[in-house]
């Protein structure tokens, strides 16, 4: 039985332990996933909910036994996130998440909002497939490397020394940066990973693009300004737009319990291909 995840404290997060999933299953599906979230309009309020998004798939992902690498972060002066870009890695965690791409719309009153009214925000969501080493290679002749000074939390530590670091990728004019750790070293394998991901996510984009448009449908391909779910916390309902389907337990899945979620795509998924076949 699934424990209700919803009731966790802060406690009972960092003391829980997923079931070990057999050597079979460990080998089986994508391994890692990077996802980038970035609050959209709604000021202060779409901050606080891509924080929220960024703990959903967080939580998701401890309940799965994946590990969990924050790449760059860029935080609010509320608590919330203008920006977080954060790698999930292990069994299947790419195929589990890929579908959760696109425009997340919140609907709710805000806890600065004295007269109740309910605020609509969003946040945009990216899921890319991490490449490994040996699928996809960087020439470091393509590469404008720099260094600047941490903005992110850390302490004075972090702010006084030039760990952060930024790359340009000189063909096709991509920038990363990465500035969560307190070395280069680290900053760049985090950026150079970032990269590697966005360089894989445009060739498979130019591959589909040159699908016919019935194909690509059959594939589930989207643009990332698609809006693709609303969170009505009104009415306690969650609405994903594709698969035209609701669920009442908002804050249970706000609380890391996507897993319904998840099934539901892989269902719509499954009925797609035999309709295809």
């Amino acid at each position: 039985m699934e424990p209700d995840y919803s009731k966790f404290t802060a406690e009972d997060w960092a003391n829980y332990k997923p079931d070990e999933p057999s050597s079979a299953k460990a080998s089986e599906g994508r391994q890692s996933a990077i996802i980038e979230i970035r609050a959209g309009q709604g000021g202060d309020e779409a901050g606080l909910f891509a924080h929220d998004l960024y703990r959903m798939y967080s939580r998701y992902g401890q309940t799965k036994g994946w590990k969990e690498k924050i790449l760059d972060s860029n935080r609010t002066t509320v608590g919330g996130y203008k920006e977080v870009i954060f790698e999930l890695s292990g069994a299947g965690a790419y195929d589990e998440l890929q579908n959760e791409g696109g425009v997340h719309r919140v609907q709710r009153t805000p806890k600065t909002e004295k007269q109740g009214r309910i605020h609509t925000s969003t946040a945009t969501v990216a899921v890319l497939l991490k490449p490994k080493k040996t699928e996809f290679s960087i020439s470091p002749a393509d590469l404008e490397i720099s260094t600047f000074k941490s903005s992110g939390p850390g302490g004075q530590y972090v702010n006084k020394t030039e760990s952060a670091i930024r790359i340009v990728h000189k063909p096709t004019g991509l920038v990363v940066t990465a500035q969560s750790e307190r070395n280069q070293l680290q900053n760049k394998e985090a950026a150079m990973t970032l990269l590697s991901a966005r360089l894989l996510q445009r060739q498979e984009e130019a591959n589909l693009s040159s699908l016919s448009t019935e194909r690509r449908e059959q594939i589930g391909w989207a643009k990332r300004s698609e809006k693709v779910r609303t969170y009505n916390y009104p009415q306690n309902r969650i609405t994903d737009h594709r698969i035209n389907k609701s669920w009442h337990n908002l804050e249970k899945i706000i609380d890391g319990d996507l897993e319904p979620i998840v099934k539901a795509f892989k269902k719509s998924e499954t009925e797609t291909e035999k309709t295809a076949e």
